[in-house]
């Protein structure tokens, strides 16, 4: 079975997380299909919009950590940065349908759609601080700029659990609708988009995000090495290592700094 499903529904690009035994976990290899497929719809003419959901229950659970620890980022060369890189250039609209959970990357990469839309029992999380990571895809300066500093630190800091009605207000999802109607009501946005003219769209999100998008990219080029830093120390193993053993991590016995990633 394919961890990314792919499907055409006339104009609409269909993409499916499909690995719901791992909660749609992404793999080093996910985010290389993911940025293929990206740059791909970019050049297809007969692809006006891309649709993302995760299988079954689940959106995304964010990062595959055990996929992570044997295949880490290797900085701004990585499949990962590949991805994020056609996420911040694609021009096309991009809608996502959120069921279940969306946590870490999961919810972080909705800073990314033009349109989310969120099941009413969906959860949000990001994790980062406590398996001793950072933000990543850019968000470092995404979410600073969307509620400012201390709405962003509450986030990431404090990394509590908040349900898809808060996720409506940093802008991670623009609605809440039943479970039932998720897919329909993405389906529906993305075929309404099919009909306006394709070209004025693609220049119309161009202008948007042209200012935004240098800044997603600069920080991620930041985030990206960190990111690869800290998952390579003892630090963040014992707290990767706890979190899939559950007992909470004693990092009183990992006060050294991180080294920079073998390259």
């Amino acid at each position: 079975m394919s961890e990314i499903a792919v499907e055409r529904i006339e104009n609409v690009l269909r993409i499916q997380f499909n690995r719901p035994e791992r909660k749609n976990t992404m793999t080093m290899h996910m985010y290389s299909t993911r940025a293929t497929l990206l740059n791909s719809a970019a050049r297809d003419d007969d692809t006006r919009v891309m649709l993302v959901r995760g299988a079954d229950d689940a959106f995304s659970a964010g990062d595959d950590l055990g996929d992570f620890l044997h295949n880490p980022p290797k900085g701004c060369d990585s499949q990962q940065a590949r991805c994020i890189t056609a996420l911040i250039e694609f021009d096309k609209p991009l809608i996502a349908a959120v069921p279940g959970v969306a946590i870490g990357e999961g919810g972080i990469v909705l800073t990314h759609f033009d349109f989310a839309y969120a099941a009413e029992a969906t959860r949000f999380q990001l994790p980062y601080v406590n398996l001793v990571l950072v933000p990543e895809l850019g968000t470092s300066y995404w979410l600073p700029s969307q509620i400012g500093y201390l709405g962003a630190a509450h986030l990431i800091l404090m990394e509590q659990p908040f349900d898809a009605r808060r996720a409506t207000e940093p802008g991670l999802v623009m609605r809440v609708v039943a479970e039932a109607d998720l897919t329909a009501t993405a389906l529906d946005t993305a075929r309404r988009l099919t009909r306006q003219p394709a070209g004025a769209a693609r220049a119309s999100k161009r202008l948007m995000t042209r200012g935004l998008g240098p800044q997603m990219a600069a920080a991620a080029e930041l985030e990206i090495p960190e990111y690869a830093s800290r998952l390579q120390s003892g630090e963040a193993r014992e707290a990767i290592t706890a979190f899939f053993e559950k007992p909470r991590a004693d990092f009183t016995k990992s006060i050294t700094a991180p080294q920079g990633p073998r390259l």
